[in-house]
């Protein structure tokens, strides 16, 4: 069990309990949502430790470790992650000014984006976590995937793009991560960081049942100023920052299902769609967000 007497973010010791979530996915256990007084950062406390982590992950409807369309939900995502991926093919395209080029995808999961990516004539490396998910996306897909415990191994100044689309979240120690990424990077190079938002319209009205919360698997809830904070302590500056569009349909989808209110699927879709024209006017309150980063 990992505890913060102080905030990991500014070491602020004025740190309150915002509410409990429950892990409505696998082990229906409570986890604290916790907040900064001083900064606004939030986090999950008493999350299990890295040795321990795994066993919250472990289920075939998991649906990055997998390519399960098992239910509407799944479903549905499955079919939205296809016009992700080619959405963002383009904007690592567009932003690098490059074709082809060299790109690292940390949390790489079965390998779809990464697949695209190759398919479009870059230079593809994956880290993954999930032995599973890692050996599908070599045997689906013919990527060349390494575990975590590898990144050391990487050359510096290496990558013209590296991405971490909803995986950040996820890493005990993010503050190391992101160290490495400044040292693989190439100068000139582009970062992407796609994140939940936990300032969205979404989580503002669901809070405790907010999907993307998804105690204890993430531990990090950052919004557009705690990001820029913690970036800026590892050497970067956010470029721009970008939607994701979809992403409001998916969490709000299964907010309704964790609330267990009745016509879930039909109320899901009816919020999204407002949040979602909501958010078109004021970007920083979208339910996910891309973050654009150069080194300093």
């Amino acid at each position: 069990m990992v505890h913060h007497s102080s905030c990991p973010l500014c070491l602020s010791e004025n740190v309150v309990i915002k509410f409990s979530c429950t892990d409505h996915f696998i082990s229906k256990e409570e986890f604290k949502i916790v907040q900064c007084q001083k900064c606004g950062f939030q986090f999950t406390q008493d999350c299990p430790d890295e040795k321990e982590i795994g066993r919250y992950y472990e289920s075939e409807e998991y649906i990055s470790h997998s390519n399960t369309s098992k239910g509407l939900t799944n479903t549905l995502y499955q079919v939205a992650r296809g016009f992700m991926l080619h959405r963002k093919q383009s904007i690592v395209n567009k932003l690098t000014l490059k074709k082809r080029g060299s790109i690292l995808d940390i949390g790489s999961g079965t390998g779809h984006f990464a697949d695209k990516m190759m398919g479009g004539g870059w230079q593809v490396k994956g880290i993954e976590i999930n032995d599973k998910a890692r050996e599908l996306s070599k045997v689906q897909f013919g990527l060349d995937v390494i575990s975590p415990d590898e990144i050391s191994s990487l050359p510096s100044d290496s990558f013209d793009c590296i991405t971490l689309w909803h995986v950040l979240e996820h890493f005990h120690n993010p503050f190391k991560y992101a160290d490495e990424i400044h040292r693989m990077l190439k100068p000139g190079g582009v970062c992407l960081i796609a994140l939940p938002n936990c300032d969205s319209f979404d989580a503002e009205h669901y809070k405790e049942f907010w999907a993307a919360y998804d105690v204890p698997r993430h531990l990090w809830h950052f919004n557009p100023a705690t990001f820029k904070l913690f970036v800026e302590k590892a050497g970067f500056r956010v470029k721009e920052i970008r939607n994701l569009p979809l992403d409001v349909f998916y969490i709000s989808l299964l907010s309704e299902k964790y609330k267990k209110t009745s016509l879930a699927f039909f109320k899901g879709m009816i919020r999204a769609k407002f949040y979602a024209f909501h958010s078109f006017f004021n970007k920083e309150r979208s339910s996910s967000l891309i973050y654009i980063l150069n080194k300093l």
